[in-house]
């Protein structure tokens, strides 16, 4: 049961990832909007963020999109796409900012900066993803670093 070929899993991987950055990007901006941020925090601190989590991000889809390769054909349950290591972080940094944001122990600005730029690195990992599914068995090659990577 809840059981889908492999190479389906780079498709809910990036939906699942997509989701989350578009929705954690949304909090950034309505922070930005609803507080009184500078905008030199926003124009530093976004690109910092992005930058800082696209790099963890980048080898993450990296690592997840070999393992999903590696079950071949075979039919694997939907939420294979992540390991346990990557629920545990996945949980830490949900519950993290959950808390954080509730307990007001962060100001507006921050959340305007610091979600907005891991919003964005988090939608690139769901369209790292996409890229993963489409470009089965092809070279990807990344357009910044213009390393190539088998997909």
């Amino acid at each position: 049961m809840f059981k889908v070929r492999a190479k389906y899993l780079l498709l809910i991987a990036a939906a699942v990832w997509l989701a989350a950055g578009v929705n954690i990007a949304r909090l950034g901006v309505i922070s930005a909007a609803e507080s009184a941020t500078a905008p030199w925090i926003l124009l530093v601190g976004i690109p910092l963020v992005f930058i800082m989590f696209h790099i963890m991000f980048s080898r993450l889809v990296g690592k997840h999109s070999d393992r999903i390769r590696g079950y071949g054909e075979e039919k694997m349950h939907v939420l294979k796409f992540f390991d346990i290591k990557g629920y545990i972080i996945m949980a830490i940094m949900m519950g993290g900012g959950i808390a954080l944001r509730s307990f007001g122990l962060v100001p507006a600005w921050f959340v305007a900066f610091f979600y907005t730029g891991l919003g964005i690195a988090l939608s690139l990992a769901g369209i790292g993803f996409l890229v993963h599914f489409a470009k089965r068995g092809g070279v990807i090659v990344c357009p910044v670093t213009k390393k190539t990577r088998l997909a």
